[in-house]
């Protein structure tokens, strides 16, 4: 395999001259970057049409995006290099410099929808509404986002054969994320690993959650529910597909995997908050 190479050879996919970056003018633009770019924008338009279908003002989500992105950019920054300080104790500018790479999903949410309860509370609207409403903003950014992964060539797991297996050069990968299993698979004589294609899986996983909170629509039984919904999701999701990656960001004890960690624990907080508002209903009914 040449090194701009990519492969899902049990689908019969073969690509060539997969790049991760371009220059305009001379100046250096990723195509991780650009793709980031298109997941928020086609986040705030699904936002704005879920706000649209519910009879809320548009506007909110106008301003709401404007600190959110940067709250959550922030937030996600925070996030890993917290969890990765032995990487940046001893080159602090380092934090600083975004263009090497290093944000967290989880930093991010947590950035997101920490601004939607700030923002609703300053400005005196429901906090479960908008977030019902940003979920769907969320989950198709998130949806479209996990492909820069595929471009940059990361958030992969270990050794798999599995139907969609993903083949890439080894010298387009940092050595960080070779794992045990990925180096005692790799076949002599050839360039390549083959690898779970987790950001895939995950991406994979938000279409069901995003078709669910759709057909759901209608059975809505309290403002919240969506958010709720997809924070337990989510959650399951990310705590199953995270054991199988190569890059986990670990506690500094006992070395779980902070994200597993997150994911399980905020899918068992709002599965019980679903049940205890379901069951509040019923008691009122």
């Amino acid at each position: 395999m040449n090194v701009t190479d990519i492969a899902f050879p049990n689908l019969g996919i073969y690509l060539t001259d997969v790049i991760q970056d371009f220059s305009v003018f001379g100046f250096r633009i990723t195509i991780y970057g650009v793709i980031m770019s298109i997941a928020i924008l086609m986040g705030l338009f699904a936002a704005l049409a879920e706000a649209k279908k519910t009879g809320q003002n548009p506007d909110i989500y106008w301003d709401l995006v404007i600190y959110g992105i940067f709250v959550s950019i922030v937030c996600a920054r925070i996030y890993f290099v917290a969890f990765s300080w032995d990487t940046y104790k001893d080159h602090l500018w380092d934090i600083f410099n975004l263009r090497k790479g290093g944000i967290a999903i989880y930093g991010a949410l947590i950035g997101a929808f920490g601004t939607v309860l700030v923002f609703s509370r300053v400005k005196k609207h429901s906090f479960w509404l908008i977030a019902d409403t940003v979920s769907f903003g969320v989950l198709v950014g998130q949806i479209i986002g996990r492909w820069g992964n595929f471009f940059n060539r990361e958030a992969f797991g270990g050794y798999t054969n599995n139907l969609l297996a993903m083949r890439l050069p080894i010298e387009a990968v940092r050595k960080s994320d070779l794992s045990e299993s990925i180096v005692a698979n790799i076949v002599t004589g050839t360039n390549y690993i083959q690898v779970h294609p987790t950001f895939l899986y995950e991406g994979l996983w938000n279409c069901l959650i995003l078709l669910l909170l759709i057909l759901y629509r209608k059975k809505k039984k309290f403002d919240g529910e969506f958010f709720l919904m997809y924070i337990s999701g989510y959650g399951i999701g990310r705590f199953l597909i995270e054991g199988l990656r190569t890059d986990q960001l670990k506690l500094p004890v006992g070395g779980i995997a902070v994200s597993q960690m997150l994911g399980i624990v905020t899918a068992a907080i709002a599965i019980l908050a679903i049940l205890y508002h379901r069951c509040r209903l019923r008691k009122k009914d």
